[in-house]
């Protein structure tokens, strides 16, 4: 099975993920900019297929990361996967952004048997989550995700961005400080639940927070 994964949540990544390679990661990109997903994805996209000489095509499914994000990161990657999910006539699924941490610590020696995943939610916030290890080696959701205070986040280990943004009041992991969540992760862990018979989300997007951008009222009456 191959599998194109797309994450736009904090930088914008995609990633070619597929079951018969003896690495999983066939080809992948992610920028370091938080803000320009529009102008980089879909030539990111381009360019992966042309590098591993397959098309449309040759995929199976895609997977987005459904967040939660920013509203216009989010919606590029999202509306760009639907996109080719729709021209190329292919399964669409979704899957929790903060997943793709998950099993990156999950497949680390620093993984907890239970831990919480944080990235930067702006507004001196972090959307986070927490996961168990009890029943395997793929992370269990138990609760979120949420956004909110980094101070009223419960006294575990925090992995991500968000804690290493907030490492005066987390119990941060220095090796992930830095850590967004990416295509590549997301896709390994779209694969193994899907080997797994596990079921995955659809694209609808997790924003957490209304929109800043709000229809405007009727015209006041001019006295």
């Amino acid at each position: 099975m191959l599998i194109l994964a797309i994450d736009t949540s904090a930088v914008a990544s995609a990633a070619l993920i597929s079951d018969d390679a003896m690495e999983s990661v066939v080809d992948s990109f992610a920028t370091e900019d938080t803000r320009s997903h529009a102008e980089v994805l879909a030539p990111g996209i381009g360019k992966l297929l042309a590098g591993a000489g397959l098309t449309g095509a040759d995929i199976d499914a895609i997977v987005t990361g459904v967040g939660p994000g920013p509203f216009t990161g989010l919606r590029s990657g999202i509306a760009t996967a639907r996109t080719l999910a729709f021209v190329w006539n292919k399964p669409l699924y979704g899957l929790m952004s903060l997943d793709a941490i998950a099993l990156e610590v999950a497949e680390s020696t620093a993984a907890a048997p239970e831990f919480l995943v944080a990235t930067d939610a702006r507004r001196k916030e972090v959307y986070w989550a927490r996961y168990s290890l009890e029943h395997g080696q793929l992370p269990d959701l138990v609760d979120g995700p949420h956004v909110g205070f980094a101070s009223e986040l419960p006294d575990l280990p925090v992995f991500g961005a968000g804690a290493g943004l907030y490492a005066d009041v987390l119990r941060a992991d220095e090796d992930f400080a830095a850590t967004q969540p990416d295509a590549a992760s997301l896709g390994q862990f779209a694969l193994a639940r899907l080997a797994s018979g596990r079921p995955l989300l659809d694209s609808t997007p997790l924003y957490l927070r209304e929109s800043d951008a709000q229809v405007p009222g009727p015209r006041k009456r001019a006295l």
